[in-house]
């Protein structure tokens, strides 16, 4: 093996020096902290969400609108469970058979909730365009509660109306929380809760227009929900097939890619022997795996010293930098070049 073909991956094979920390121990004390207020919060929005489930089909009776609320609060299960699921498996060391940990069951569980959301969202939106295309006029008729005769749809407007504030407070804490932990399951499962509200209106918009005689009203409210469901399911599907396919690491809203790699490439380039530096990072959930090619200036060939250095001072950018790789080089891989250029 020549020279500019080595790698080094500081603690790695060499004596007194520990091996690179994975499951929960490669987190900061303050991550852990915010993984255990996500956890909290999770039981909690399946306790609401649970109750919500159980309350909206008890009043849902034939409207299409409250159908599929209801269809939406029952996937709104899927992201918290997905993730609770994930935890579990994140909490698991590094092995042989797994030598990068286990956090991509982050990325395993978005893919699975975002799956779920398509299948039942697409099935709720061709199941409502039906009703309105067979003019299916749902009846709302009367109840009894404690004795006096009510409209069924002022049961089901106050079901909608009572517990739709409780996901939207959730999913703002849990998008505080994602940003810290760099989990793209829980900011899903935040934005589906910070947007309950509008499932919450659209129904009782659709209710509404039974109770003054607009039939196609219901119809349209299921199709506005299940269009919601539909855009969550396909957002999240493209995000999590994206991370499993290794594209570049982006911020965890997937707005833009992750400023970490130029960071790592400017730490790289402070070193007075490297010449050109260029990052690729691999996410893997809470966590990125760095491979760092460094090519020093001529004459320049750093020591093992000077490798682990750069390893340490990468590594401390921050605590995402969970496994890092230096690889020197004489000339930078062709499929990196681009990185240097786009940097200059």
């Amino acid at each position: 093996m020549g020279r500019g073909d080595r790698s080094w991956n500081s603690g790695a094979n060499r004596p007194g020096n520990a091996q690179p920390q994975s499951g929960h121990s490669a987190m900061g004390e303050d991550q852990r902290l915010a993984l255990r207020r996500a956890v909290r919060l999770e039981w909690i929005t399946i306790a609401w969400m649970g109750s919500t489930v159980v309350l909206v089909g008890i009043v849902a009776g034939q409207s299409q609108a409250m159908r599929a609320a209801w269809a939406e609060d029952a996937l709104s299960l899927l992201p918290p469970i997905a993730f609770l699921v994930a935890t579990r498996f994140i909490r698991r060391p590094r092995s042989r058979g797994h030598p990068y940990g286990h956090h991509r069951a982050i990325g395993v569980a978005h893919l699975v909730a975002a799956l779920a959301l398509l299948g039942m969202g697409s099935y709720l939106a061709v199941s409502s365009a039906l009703g309105l295309i067979r003019v299916e006029r749902p009846p709302v008729g009367l109840t009894v509660l404690l004795g006096q005769p009510i409209w069924a749809g002022w049961l089901m407007i106050a079901v909608m109306v009572i517990t739709s504030p409780g996901p939207v407070v959730l999913g703002r804490m849990k998008r505080k929380l994602a940003e810290d932990l760099h989990d793209k399951v829980l900011i899903a499962d935040g934005d589906m809760g910070s947007a309950d509200w509008k499932t919450a209106v659209a129904t009782v918009v659709g209710v509404l227009g039974i109770g003054i005689g607009w039939w196609w009203a219901d119809s349209v409210a299921a199709i506005i929900v299940s269009i919601s469901i539909v855009k969550d399911g396909v957002h999240n599907l493209w995000s999590a097939i994206a991370g499993l396919t290794d594209t570049e690491a982006r911020t965890v809203d997937d707005s833009a890619p992750h400023p970490l790699t130029l960071q790592v490439e400017q730490q790289a380039l402070a070193e007075p022997w490297v010449a050109d530096a260029a990052a690729r990072m691999r996410d893997l959930g809470h966590l990125f795996h760095v491979e760092l090619f460094v090519a020093p200036h001529p004459g320049a060939w750093p020591t093992a010293d000077q490798l682990d250095a750069l390893h340490q001072a990468v590594s401390e950018l921050d605590w995402k930098l969970h496994d890092v790789v230096v690889v020197p080089v004489r000339v930078l891989p062709e499929a990196q070049t681009f990185r240097s250029a786009l940097r200059d």
